[in-house]
């Protein structure tokens, strides 16, 4: 029961960090042509979907309940 206290936790903290902390993104694109290459990379920061966040909190509020010790 301990190991579900300590995955709820867990996922608690990564929902509510998945709110406000943004996960940054790059690509590269470009072209090589014998000895040359041209390209470009682009870095974009984005959120995760706030219906994404709340499907790890809840998850993780289930997994604390169902973790908690009884005595």
């Amino acid at each position: 029961m301990r190991v579900l206290f300590i995955i709820g936790a867990l996922l608690l903290v990564l929902g509510v960090a998945s709110l406000f902390v943004p996960i940054p993104h790059r690509e590269r694109a470009g072209i090589r042509a014998g000895d040359i290459s041209l390209g470009v990379e682009t870095t974009t920061r984005e959120k995760v979907h706030p219906a994404i966040s709340a499907v790890l909190i809840a998850g993780g509020v289930v997994l604390l309940y169902a973790g908690r010790r009884r005595r």
